[in-house]
């Protein structure tokens, strides 16, 4: 997993371990012997895609670089109820320690995956992409959207930094359509930067306004409902990318799909996406 080796993963981390460790486990330092060793084991409580396995394993030995972790499935694996995810073995304290650091961050990765995989099935047969948007945990972006990934979906941009999305407030506070296009090439041009352009769109009439302009890569279609939206993938005609935006669901996803857009931006698959239940047992 390479986003481990990546600065704001290991950050992120660090907080995680400052906000619920604080100055010691004192609960676990007060009840078991520091030289008592044991074997735990991770177990899903439900059917699902599991990620966080190899982040598990770099938790348990940020606490503890003695513990052993024995990974019995990969991230990604799909798992059912009852399955054994991974043993760990060590210090019991250290063990108990890591033990919420590790099932937070599992689970909640693991149920995006869930969410992403449910979402990819659905429209695995139509001509379009199902991308994820910046509606993320923040701080936990580059893992939530690693884990739209592994379920078969795939990401947007990553921040404001890696691409243009020139949005309805943007447009209005530009003065319009063809204005907010305008200052956005003499920006870029002006700052030497080579980015993709997106424009949000309401409306036939603005999808025209775009048409006639011209200078970007995708158009968004926002809030079109299915019908309208097949009128606007009609109009554009291949002339530029399609994005359907806008409280799209796991249930409606597959209507918008038939009308042929290009791409479809899902904000349920990091935000309203269930963690995954899973349990840290000891094993006797």
């Amino acid at each position: 997993m390479e986003l481990l080796q990546h600065p704001d993963t290991k950050e992120l981390i660090e907080i995680a371990i400052r906000e619920d460790i604080g100055n010691g486990d004192h609960t676990s330092l007060a009840c078991i012997p520091s030289d008592k060793k044991g074997l735990a084991y991770c177990v899903a409580k439900e059917d699902g895609i599991i990620a966080g396995i190899e982040l598990a394993a770099y938790i348990f030995k940020r606490i503890d670089a003695g513990i052993k972790y024995e990974p019995l499935k990969k991230d990604g694996d799909a798992i059912s109820n009852g399955d054994r995810i991974f043993d760990v073995y060590g210090a019991d304290i250290n063990i108990l320690t890591a033990e919420r650091l590790v099932l937070n961050f599992m689970q909640r990765l693991s149920g995006i995956a869930t969410q992403s995989k449910r979402i990819s099935e659905l429209v695995k047969d139509y001509h379009t992409t199902v991308l994820d948007t910046r509606k993320t945990t923040p701080g936990m972006r580059l893992l939530e959207k690693w884990a739209v990934q592994l379920g078969g979906c795939n990401n947007h941009r990553l921040g404001l930094y890696d691409m243009i999305m020139i949005k309805d407030n943007h447009i209005d506070f530009a003065g319009g359509i063809k204005q907010a296009i305008e200052k956005t090439h003499n920006y870029l041009k002006f700052k030497g930067l080579d980015l993709k352009i997106e424009i949000e769109t309401r409306s036939l009439d603005e999808v025209q306004q775009v048409l006639d302009k011209g200078g970007v890569n995708r158009i968004m279609l926002d809030n079109f409902e299915p019908a309208l939206l097949k009128e606007a993938v009609t109009l554009i005609a291949g002339k530029y990318e399609t994005e359907a935006s806008g409280g799209i669901t796991i249930d409606t996803i597959k209507d918008f799909a038939a009308t042929g857009v290009d791409f479809i931006s899902v904000g349920a698959l990091t935000h309203s996406s269930k963690s995954i239940d899973l349990s840290l047992r000891v094993s006797s």
